[in-house]
């Protein structure tokens, strides 16, 4: 093993196991195994909530096992019922494949594919499903399967109480998700599945398919396949993490930028930050006791926060985004725009009101104050005013002495931007068109 830690012990500390099959401390202890995380090609990107499933596949590699990654291909087609209060779209197969595309490019970014001991995998069950012989399916595997069994399960239980039900298409999915197992049991030796909280029942029934398929007398032998589960995560009001935010970030550099993905985990309460350390970060109990200590002791200086921020900052972007993310930070601290390049700034005020004026305006008796009324950046022409005297109202790097200003191109950041600032916090970008 490469860590002090057993998989199991490390999840534990972290506080990163829901559930899990007897026997499976036992099983990890005595050999290495091959465990698998099944993503949904929903999308093009895995969103933020998908970091704990890869971490959970680096702990696996990092203590001596071999992680696998399941792309659903097949069963993207068909829809997961767990978690959802009605059936999903279905996707056609070119755009799952171009989901599916993305998805392996951001995997490649977190596990190591190419270690002479446990590479890490990449699989698409469409490989197999697709091929799937009906009349075959049915009998040697839907036989395993009651309706009284696949009707207590949570993901099916939910659905079928509302007005709407489940179609049998969503309805077996849960044999799929199992057979999966078995295929990657049959063909990898794979003993673990893993997973979030709401999938238990999949993959208790897939842990079951394996053991009745090979007849094993769990009262009298070791079982042939477990499961583990993460705990759903929560902040500390209670709400699930990255559901809070209109626009959580992804997984994909081209979609979310360094700095938002930075500021996104800057900006952690007090009071979640500790547990994300040991949730989000490979960072071990020593160290975030210190940074623990630090919070008790410094709480201002967040440096828990800052150290957060910079691992997951490392993880998707690399050392250079981290770097443009602090660059992005400390140039709007200290109202230094003429840092940033134009991409820079438009990045780190993204989500913030945009605007548009014609540059012709700059030859009219257009001031300062029309702009901020006009643009909706203040209410009224007493309130820019009012801003102004208090000294909290910016035109780029600089304070606004006279409302009467008139707007010219040296208002201008590079002739294609206009940055105004309420306060401390509030920004509006204001772009020019020609």
């Amino acid at each position: 093993m490469n860590s002090k830690m057993n998989f199991i012990q490390e999840l534990n500390w972290r506080g990163l196991i829901s559930d899990k099959t007897p026997r499976l401390n036992h099983l990890i202890s005595k050999e290495k195994i091959s465990g698998y995380t099944g993503f949904d090609p929903t999308s093009q990107s895995l969103h933020i909530g998908s970091l704990i499933p890869i971490i959970g596949l680096i702990h696996l590699q990092r203590t001596g096992h071999q992680p696998i990654a399941l792309i659903g291909g097949g069963t993207g087609m068909i829809g997961d019922p767990s978690g959802k209060s009605k059936e999903r779209n279905i996707l056609s197969r070119d755009i799952i494949k171009d989901n599916i595309s993305g998805i392996k490019l951001q995997l490649e970014q977190f596990l190591d594919f190419k270690s002479k001991t446990n590479p890490a995998l990449i699989i698409d069950n469409y490989d197999w499903l697709s091929n799937i012989d009906l009349i075959s399916f049915l009998r040697n595997t839907g036989k395993h399967f009651t309706i009284n069994y696949m009707l207590k399960k949570e993901s099916v239980k939910s659905r079928i109480s509302r007005e709407d039900g489940i179609s049998f298409t969503e309805f077996s999915y849960m044999i799929l998700q199992a057979y999966d197992y078995l295929h990657l049991y049959d063909k990898f030796g794979c003993k673990l599945q893993l997973g979030g909280s709401d999938q238990w029942g999949n993959i208790l029934s897939g842990v079951d398919l394996i053991n009745k398929l090979y007849k094993r007398d769990l009262k009298n032998s070791e079982p042939l396949a477990h499961g583990l589960t993460y705990p759903l995560i929560t902040n500390s009001s209670g709400e699930k993490f990255g559901k809070s935010e209109v626009e959580a970030p992804t997984l994909d550099p081209n979609q979310t930028s360094a700095y938002k993905l930075y500021q996104f985990f800057f900006n952690v309460n007090d009071k979640d930050v500790i547990q994300y350390l040991k949730y989000f970060t490979l960072l071990d109990q020593n160290e975030i006791e210190n940074y623990k200590i630090s919070l008790e002791e410094s709480p201002k200086k967040r440096e828990s926060q800052i150290k957060l921020a910079e691992q997951i900052t490392i993880m998707i972007h690399s050392n250079s985004g981290l770097e443009e993310a602090k660059k992005i930070t400390k140039a709007l601290f200290e109202g230094n725009f003429s840092k940033l390049s134009l991409k820079e700034l438009k990045d780190a005020l993204e989500g913030a009101p945009s605007t548009k004026i014609n540059r012709n305006r700059f030859n009219s008796s257009y001031s300062i104050q029309d702009l901020c009324v006009e643009q909706g950046i203040c209410s009224s022409f007493s309130e820019t005013k009012r801003l102004i005297k208090q000294g909290a109202l910016y035109i780029n790097e600089s304070k606004v002495e006279d409302f009467k200003e008139k707007l010219n191109e040296s208002h201008t950041i590079k002739g294609k931007l206009i940055i105004v600032k309420r306060g401390s916090k509030n920004f509006h970008v204001v772009e020019i068109e020609n």
